[in-house]
Protein backbone atom coordinates (compact mmCIF):
# COMPACT_ATOMS: atom_id res chain seq x y z
CA UNK A 1 0.00 0.00 0.00
CA UNK A 2 2.88 2.16 0.85
CA UNK A 3 4.56 1.58 -2.66
CA UNK A 4 1.69 2.47 -4.49
CA UNK A 5 1.33 5.58 -2.59
CA UNK A 6 4.98 6.41 -2.95
CA UNK A 7 3.97 5.89 -6.89
CA UNK A 8 0.77 8.02 -6.53
CA UNK A 9 2.52 10.96 -5.25
CA UNK A 10 5.63 10.62 -7.90
CA UNK A 11 3.21 10.76 -10.58
CA UNK A 12 1.47 13.86 -9.01
CA UNK A 13 4.92 15.90 -8.67
CA UNK A 14 5.42 14.96 -12.47
CA UNK A 15 2.29 16.49 -13.46
CA UNK A 16 2.55 19.74 -10.99
CA UNK A 17 6.28 20.41 -11.57
CA UNK A 18 5.82 21.70 -15.34
CA UNK A 19 3.16 24.20 -14.60
CA UNK A 20 5.39 25.81 -11.83
CA UNK A 21 8.14 26.19 -14.34
CA UNK A 22 5.91 27.90 -17.04
CA UNK A 23 5.80 30.78 -15.06
CA UNK A 24 9.21 30.70 -14.29
CA UNK A 25 8.78 30.92 -10.44
CA UNK A 26 7.40 34.83 -11.07
CA UNK A 27 4.05 35.49 -8.76
CA UNK A 28 3.00 37.93 -12.11
CA UNK A 29 3.54 35.24 -14.18
CA UNK A 30 1.00 32.74 -14.36
CA UNK A 31 2.14 30.19 -17.27
CA UNK A 32 -1.26 30.91 -18.93
CA UNK A 33 -0.35 34.04 -20.90
CA UNK A 34 0.91 33.96 -24.66
CA UNK A 35 4.13 35.42 -23.22
CA UNK A 36 4.95 32.57 -20.63
CA UNK A 37 6.84 30.49 -22.42
CA UNK A 38 9.48 33.20 -23.62
CA UNK A 39 9.42 34.62 -19.76
CA UNK A 40 10.57 31.03 -18.86
CA UNK A 41 13.52 30.58 -21.47
CA UNK A 42 15.40 33.90 -21.10
CA UNK A 43 14.92 33.62 -17.35
CA UNK A 44 16.79 29.74 -17.25
CA UNK A 45 19.16 31.35 -19.96
CA UNK A 46 19.90 34.30 -17.50
CA UNK A 47 18.87 36.80 -20.28
CA UNK A 48 16.29 38.99 -18.48
CA UNK A 49 16.07 38.59 -14.70
CA UNK A 50 13.39 39.89 -12.69
CA UNK A 51 12.82 42.91 -11.08
CA UNK A 52 12.75 44.52 -7.55
CA UNK A 53 10.23 41.99 -5.51
CA UNK A 54 10.55 39.07 -7.26
CA UNK A 55 8.46 39.57 -10.24
CA UNK A 56 9.10 39.87 -13.78
CA UNK A 57 6.85 42.92 -14.26
CA UNK A 58 5.77 42.02 -18.06
CA UNK A 59 3.52 44.95 -18.92
CA UNK A 60 6.37 47.41 -17.54
CA UNK A 61 7.71 49.57 -19.95
CA UNK A 62 11.09 48.39 -21.36
CA UNK A 63 14.03 51.14 -22.05
CA UNK A 64 16.92 51.37 -23.93
CA UNK A 65 19.36 50.22 -20.65
CA UNK A 66 17.39 46.82 -20.47
CA UNK A 67 18.13 46.28 -24.38
CA UNK A 68 21.57 46.43 -24.36
CA UNK A 69 21.95 44.72 -21.30
CA UNK A 70 19.96 41.82 -22.22
CA UNK A 71 22.19 41.38 -25.65
CA UNK A 72 25.44 41.74 -23.75
CA UNK A 73 24.29 39.20 -21.21
CA UNK A 74 23.83 36.93 -25.07
CA UNK A 75 27.48 37.72 -25.53
CA UNK A 76 28.58 36.52 -22.10
CA UNK A 77 28.91 39.61 -20.29
CA UNK A 78 31.88 40.61 -22.12
CA UNK A 79 34.69 43.34 -20.76
CA UNK A 80 34.54 46.31 -23.28
CA UNK A 81 36.01 49.41 -23.14
CA UNK A 82 35.95 52.12 -25.65
CA UNK A 83 38.25 55.22 -26.74
CA UNK A 84 35.31 57.28 -26.28
CA UNK A 85 32.07 56.40 -24.20
CA UNK A 86 28.97 57.68 -24.30
CA UNK A 87 28.53 61.18 -22.08
CA UNK A 88 26.20 59.91 -19.54
CA UNK A 89 26.68 56.17 -18.87
CA UNK A 90 29.88 55.81 -17.64
CA UNK A 91 29.22 55.60 -14.23
CA UNK A 92 26.00 53.88 -14.40
CA UNK A 93 24.81 50.43 -13.63
CA UNK A 94 24.91 49.95 -17.71
CA UNK A 95 27.78 50.94 -18.07
CA UNK A 96 29.69 47.48 -19.41
CA UNK A 97 26.41 46.70 -21.82
CA UNK A 98 26.49 50.31 -23.24
CA UNK A 99 30.39 49.79 -23.59
CA UNK A 100 29.95 46.85 -25.56
CA UNK A 101 27.39 47.99 -27.46
CA UNK A 102 29.05 51.31 -28.63
CA UNK A 103 32.24 49.54 -29.74
CA UNK A 104 30.23 46.99 -31.72
CA UNK A 105 27.93 49.31 -33.23
CA UNK A 106 24.94 47.95 -31.57
CA UNK A 107 23.66 51.25 -30.01
CA UNK A 108 25.16 54.47 -31.60
CA UNK A 109 23.53 56.72 -29.22
CA UNK A 110 22.01 60.50 -29.85
CA UNK A 111 23.94 63.18 -31.86
CA UNK A 112 25.37 65.17 -28.53
CA UNK A 113 27.19 62.01 -27.38
CA UNK A 114 24.30 60.51 -25.06
CA UNK A 115 22.95 56.92 -24.86
CA UNK A 116 19.56 58.27 -23.05
CA UNK A 117 19.71 54.47 -20.99
CA UNK A 118 16.25 55.34 -19.13
CA UNK A 119 14.43 56.49 -22.03
CA UNK A 120 11.41 54.25 -23.03
CA UNK A 121 11.80 51.84 -26.57
CA UNK A 122 9.58 51.87 -29.12
CA UNK A 123 8.95 48.48 -31.32
CA UNK A 124 10.30 49.87 -34.17
CA UNK A 125 13.31 51.08 -32.05
CA UNK A 126 13.06 47.78 -30.60
CA UNK A 127 13.61 46.29 -34.35
CA UNK A 128 16.27 48.59 -34.66
CA UNK A 129 18.75 47.22 -31.73
CA UNK A 130 17.97 43.70 -32.97
CA UNK A 131 18.83 44.46 -36.73
CA UNK A 132 22.32 45.85 -35.66
CA UNK A 133 22.73 42.99 -33.38
CA UNK A 134 22.20 40.75 -36.16
CA UNK A 135 24.66 42.54 -38.32
CA UNK A 136 27.59 42.47 -35.63
CA UNK A 137 26.98 38.42 -35.57
CA UNK A 138 26.84 38.50 -39.16
CA UNK A 139 23.77 36.81 -39.65
CA UNK A 140 21.62 36.72 -42.65
CA UNK A 141 19.35 39.42 -43.05
CA UNK A 142 15.48 39.60 -43.99
CA UNK A 143 13.19 41.17 -46.07
CA UNK A 144 9.80 40.85 -44.97
CA UNK A 145 7.00 42.80 -46.71
CA UNK A 146 5.87 45.87 -44.43
CA UNK A 147 2.61 46.70 -46.66
CA UNK A 148 0.91 43.59 -45.04
CA UNK A 149 -0.03 45.61 -42.13
CA UNK A 150 -2.41 48.82 -42.32
CA UNK A 151 0.03 51.35 -39.69
CA UNK A 152 3.42 50.23 -42.23
CA UNK A 153 3.07 54.49 -43.13
CA UNK A 154 3.67 55.04 -39.51
CA UNK A 155 6.83 53.25 -39.70
CA UNK A 156 9.91 56.31 -39.30
CA UNK A 157 12.30 55.87 -42.39
CA UNK A 158 15.31 55.32 -40.64
CA UNK A 159 13.62 52.53 -39.30
CA UNK A 160 12.25 50.43 -42.17
CA UNK A 161 15.37 48.22 -42.98
CA UNK A 162 15.02 47.11 -39.42
CA UNK A 163 11.50 46.61 -39.43
CA UNK A 164 11.52 44.71 -42.33
CA UNK A 165 14.40 42.75 -41.10
CA UNK A 166 11.78 41.99 -37.87
CA UNK A 167 9.07 41.17 -39.40
CA UNK A 168 10.84 39.25 -41.93
CA UNK A 169 12.69 36.70 -39.43
CA UNK A 170 9.29 36.71 -37.49
CA UNK A 171 10.60 38.60 -34.55
CA UNK A 172 8.02 41.02 -34.67
CA UNK A 173 4.42 39.69 -36.05
CA UNK A 174 1.47 41.75 -36.01
CA UNK A 175 -1.73 41.75 -33.79
CA UNK A 176 -4.87 40.62 -34.81
CA UNK A 177 -5.92 44.15 -35.63
CA UNK A 178 -3.44 43.41 -38.79
CA UNK A 179 -1.39 46.36 -37.37
CA UNK A 180 2.74 46.60 -36.13
CA UNK A 181 2.56 49.41 -34.14
CA UNK A 182 6.05 50.72 -35.03
CA UNK A 183 5.54 53.79 -32.47
CA UNK A 184 4.35 51.62 -29.42
CA UNK A 185 5.69 51.35 -26.45
CA UNK A 186 7.23 47.83 -25.76
CA UNK A 187 7.63 46.34 -22.81
CA UNK A 188 9.18 43.47 -20.76
CA UNK A 189 6.60 40.46 -21.74
CA UNK A 190 7.31 41.80 -26.12
CA UNK A 191 11.07 41.83 -25.18
CA UNK A 192 11.20 38.49 -23.68
CA UNK A 193 9.07 36.99 -26.88
CA UNK A 194 11.18 38.95 -29.34
CA UNK A 195 14.67 37.99 -28.19
CA UNK A 196 12.89 33.89 -28.11
CA UNK A 197 11.87 34.11 -31.70
CA UNK A 198 15.37 35.66 -32.32
CA UNK A 199 17.27 32.58 -31.15
CA UNK A 200 14.94 30.02 -32.18
CA UNK A 201 15.81 28.50 -35.99
CA UNK A 202 13.73 28.95 -38.57
CA UNK A 203 12.07 25.73 -39.56
CA UNK A 204 12.36 24.62 -43.83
Amino acid sequence: MKKRCLALLCALSLTVLPARAAGAGYPDVSGDEWFAAAVEDMTQKKIMTGVEGGLFAPYEPVTRATVITVLWRLEGSPAVSVEVPFTDAEKDWYAAPAAWAKGTGVAVGYADGSFGGRDLVTREQMACFLYRYAQYKGEPLAEGALGLFSDAAAISEWAEDAMRHAVGAGILQGNDKGTVEPQGIANRAALATMLQRMLTPAAG
